[in-house]
């Protein structure tokens, strides 16, 4: 299994990322498969250096923030525009409640029904598990201002763990123990943001991963352009007993 950073800035995309976005591929009967996790604002450009967007598997959304979920509709208007047609039947698309709805009001001027017509959607839930070809993929509520969760991905005996947007929350253990690698929402810094419910900062998302047990690899994603990643690295590095990874746009790792 491997996973490709196609996005990884945190509120927005920065001028050397998109918005938050996450590749994930592995070989199953003969093929490779393809999900993304999220598609945040700029990364449906990105994500065409990697993959014809519409030869998806399937799209899981962690939430229904802009720099999570924007470019769905650019992927619809590919999805129902392109020329001859995508060759392929509709979208397999996981998200919280109303997420077909919330894609129709951003896209401004399509109805929900027509949505129905280019993707299917499948309400995400608190521990619900589905398989999607080698993928068996398992979704937790975290701790975030709206309706959001991690996802644990395994696949051939791996696991890879992406929190999505989340605080410290008793969901990030089950989450991330045993993980191989952890993708942790790292968007805070200890000592200046002090709001709570809203992100891990490098510091906390290392006392989630320690306190877990089992994970190999910690890697902090969804920094903001304002943040300095290496403040981010060394606040985690306090905590974390071995190298901590900074995501890196356009990278893909093994997993």
């Amino acid at each position: 299994m491997d996973v490709t950073i196609v996005g990884c800035s945190g509120s927005f995309a920065g001028p050397e990322s998109p918005a938050s976005s996450y590749l994930v591929r592995a070989e199953h009967e003969g093929r490779e498969w393809a999900i993304v996790l999220d598609l945040g604002s700029g990364a449906l450009g990105s994500l065409q250096r990697h993959v014809r967007p519409y030869d998806v598997d399937a799209v899981l959304l962690s939430h229904l923030h802009v720099d999570h979920f924007i470019d769905m509709c650019g992927l619809y208007v590919m999805m129902k525009y392109v020329p001859g047609g995508p060759g392929r039947d509709v979208m397999p698309t996981w998200g919280p409640a109303g997420t077909g709805d919330h894609l129709a009001r951003a896209y401004g001027s399509v109805d929900a029904d027509d949505i129905l017509h280019v993707f299917q959607f499948h309400e995400l839930c608190d521990g619900g598990t589905f398989r999607i070809g080698p993928f068996t993929v398992t979704s937790l509520q975290v701790r975030h201002p709206t309706e959001a969760y991690g996802f644990r991905i395994e696949a051939d005996g791996r696991t890879l763990v992406y929190t999505g947007d989340t605080d410290l929350c008793d969901a990030l253990t089950p989450l991330m123990t045993g993980a191989d690698l952890v993708l942790a929402d790292s968007a805070f810094v200890e000592g200046r943001d002090s709001a709570e419910g809203i992100h891990l900062s490098g510091r906390r998302a290392a006392e989630a991963a320690v306190r877990a047990g089992g994970v190999r690899r910690l890697m902090l994603t969804h920094i903001p352009s304002w943040n300095d990643p290496a403040q981010c690295r060394a606040q985690a590095q306090e905590v974390w007993p071995g190298e901590v990874e900074l995501a890196e746009p356009g990278a893909t790792y093994s997993v």
